[in-house]
C-alpha cells in the first residue's frame, strides 16, 4: 500500500502556517480530552486536533477496519492493534479528507466541531506502555562516559561495537509532557572514601532521547529481522530519560540501572508515525567492525531529526544547551529491535524502546548535562548569571525535534518537565 499521505504536493483546506510542524504530511496520533469530553484518539493538523471518534461516527472510516469504540479509548493501543497496514490506510484517509480537492468533509460545516483548537484540549499519555527497554546506542555518548569514568584509551566496553546494549526499564513511571518530576532520594556516596548516605539526589540530569512504539510482534520464541523491523514500529516520540547520576553511580554495579532511572521518564504526547518519517530516512554511521549477520541491514534505517534541549528557570530566560540529531546514533532502530527479539523475546503493542542518549561529535551536540558540563567541571552559564552543572529544583527541561525538507517540517511538538524539590 502506497503512503499517499506523504505526498509533498498535498495542501489542506485547513489553514496551516508555513512554519508549522504539523502540516497535512505529518498527522501524528495522540490522546486528548476537553472540558466536555473524555479521553479519545486525535490527530494533529496545524493548531487543530481532529477527533477521530466523531469522524468515525460520521461514517468516514466505514470501509476501513476500525470502529467508533476503538477511537473512544484513553490509549492508542486498541487502534494500533489493527497493525501497520490498517494504520497506514487510516492516515491516508485522513489526509484525503483534509486535502483541498476533497469537499466531503470540507463542505459539511455541521461536522466541523470534530476540529478542536489545540488551546482547548488537554493531552495525555498516548500509549498504555506494557514494557520499556532503554538502549545505549550513541557512540559519542558511550565514549564520553567511558573517558570520564574509565580508561580514556579504552573508553568503549569490549561488547559495545558488537551489540546494541540495552536494559529493561520501569514502564509505570513513564509520564507525559507537562507532568512534574520530583527530585528522588536514595543512597549516594558524596566522597569515594566515605560510607554512603541516604539523601536527595544532588545530580539530576536529563538524557536527550527518541523513543519508538511497537505494534504487536512475533510470538514468544520467534524473532524479528532487520528487514522486518519497521513493519512492527508504529511511530516515534521525544523521550527524556531522567537520571540521578549520583544514585546511579553507586548502584549500577553489577546489575545496571535501577533507582537512578526509574523515578521518572518523560515522553511527548504526539506519536509521529514511521510512515510520516520515511522522506527523512538517512544512512546509519559506518559500523566497524562489521556486525554479525542478524544485525546486517539494507537501505537507510536512520532518520534526520533535528533536536534541541532548552532549560528554563524562574525569572530567567530560556537557554538552549544542546542541538543534536538522531542521525548520529550508531545503532539504528531496526538493529535494536532485531537484537531485542533474536533470543525469542516477544514484543507487544505499546512497548516503548528508548534510543539511548543522543550525543553528536561536538560539545554543543551532547545529549546530557553530564557531558555538557563534563562531570561538573565546565558549568553552563545561564542568562541570569547562574550556573548549571546539573538540573536544579524548579528548572524546566524542554526537548523539541523536527525533520525538514523541501519546505515541509514534520515535528514532534515538545516534551516539557519541571523538576520539583524532594518530598
Amino acid at each position: 500500500m502506497q503512503i499517499t499521505a506523504n505526498n509533498p504536493k498535498l495542501r489542506s483546506w485547513i489553514e496551516v502556517t508555513a512554519s508549522s510542524e504539523f502540516p497535512i504530511q505529518n498527522l501524528p496520533f495522540g490522546i486528548f480530552e476537553t472540558a466536555s469530553s473524555t479521553k479519545r484518539v486525535g490527530v494533529r493538523i496545524g493548531n487543530l486536533v481532529l477527533d477521530l471518534s466523531l469522524m468515525a461516527s460520521f461514517g468516514y472510516f466505514d470501509d476501513l477496519n476500525f470502529t467508533v469504540a476503538e477511537f473512544s479509548q484513553e490509549f492508542l493501543n486498541p487502534m494500533m492493534r489493527k497493525g501497520k497496514m490498517a494504520v497506514r490506510a487510516l492516515r491516508n484517509r485522513i489526509a484525503e479528507l483534509l486535502a483541498t480537492d476533497n469537499t466531503s468533509f470540507q463542505n459539511n460545516a455541521a461536522q466541523h466541531h470534530a476540529l478542536i483548537p489545540i488551546a482547548e484540549v488537554q493531552m495525555a499519555l498516548p500509549v498504555q506502555i506494557g514494557d520499556y527497554t532503554d538502549f545505549y546506542s550513541s557512540k559519542e555518548h558511550a565514549t564520553n562516559v567511558g573517558v570520564m569514568f574509565r580508561d580514556p584509551a579504552n573508553a568503549l566496553l569490549p561488547n559495545w561495537l558488537w551489540i546494541p546494549v540495552g536494559y529493561h526499564g520501569r514502564a509505570s513511571s513513564i509520564i507525559p509532557s507537562g507532568h512534574e518530576v520530583i527530585r528522588p532520594k536514595g543512597q549516594i556516596k558524596p566522597d569515594d572514601n566515605a560510607d554512603p548516605i541516604f539523601a536527595p539526589s544532588r545530580q539530576i540530569d536529563f538524557e536527550l532521547e527518541m523513543g519508538f512504539i511497537t505494534f504487536d510482534g512475533m510470538a514468544l520464541g520467534q524473532s524479528i529481522s532487520t528487514a522486518e523491523a519497521e513493519d512492527y514500529i508504529f511511530g516515534m516520540c521525544l523521550f527524556n530519560d531522567w537520571s540521578a547520576r549520583d544514585i546511579q553511580k553507586w548502584e549500577y554495579v553489577p546489575l545496571g540501572p535501577f533507582l537512578g532511572k526509574n523515578f521518572a521518564s518523560s515522553i511527548s504526547c504526539w506519536i509521529v508515525t514511521l510512515d510520516a518519517l520515511q522522506p527523512y530516512a538517512c544512512s546509519t554511521p559506518t559500523q566497524d567492525p562489521a556486525v554479525l549477520s542478524y544485525l546486517q541491514f539494507e537501505g537507510n534505517k536512520s532518520y534526520d531529526i533535528q533536536l534541541e534541549v532548552t532549560i528554563e528557570a524562574p525569572n530567567c530566560p530560556a537557554h538552549v544547551v544542546s542541538r543534536s540529531n538522531f542521525k548520529y546514533m550508531y545503532w539504528n532502530m531496526s538493529q535494536q529491535l532485531a537484537h531485542h527479539t533474536v533470543n525469542g523475546c516477544n514484543i507487544r503493542c505499546g512497548d516503548l524502546m528508548g534510543s539511548g542518549t543522543i550525543s553528536g561529535p561536538t560539545p554543543d551536540s551532547f545529549g546530557s548535562m553530564l557531558e555538557i558540563a563534563w562531570k561538573g567541571t565546565k558549568p553552563v552559564r545561564m542568562p541570569d548569571g547562574s550556573e548549571r552543572r546539573f538540573i536544579q529544583d524548579h528548572d524546566t527541561v524542554i526537548m523539541r525535534g523536527y525533520c525538514e525538507q523541501n519546505g515541509i517540517k514534520i515535528g514532534f511538538g515538545e516534551v516539557r518537565s519541571q523538576l520539583l524539590p524532594a518530598n
